[in-house]
């Protein structure tokens, strides 16, 4: 799918050094970075939601424990 980026001048030249660094393209550094933001939101969650599972399957001890 094809998407136009358009970024502040410093961070495009940040983009540009990274690149150049690595011998690679800006587009392909973009692609790892979405990936790797992805992945992290992705990852986020899951914990989120496992978290509100423990905490209602154990909101009663939860409860005990706050009483404590």
């Amino acid at each position: 799918m094809a998407m136009n980026v358009r970024l502040p001048e410093e961070l495009d030249a940040r983009l540009e050094a990274i690149a150049r660094e690595r011998h690679t393209s800006k587009h392909a550094v973009l692609i790892e970075a979405v990936t790797r933001f992805a992945d992290t939101e992705s990852k986020t969650d899951r914990v989120l939601a496992i978290a509100d599972e423990i905490s209602t399957q154990y909101a009663e001890t939860i409860k005990r424990l706050e009483d404590a």
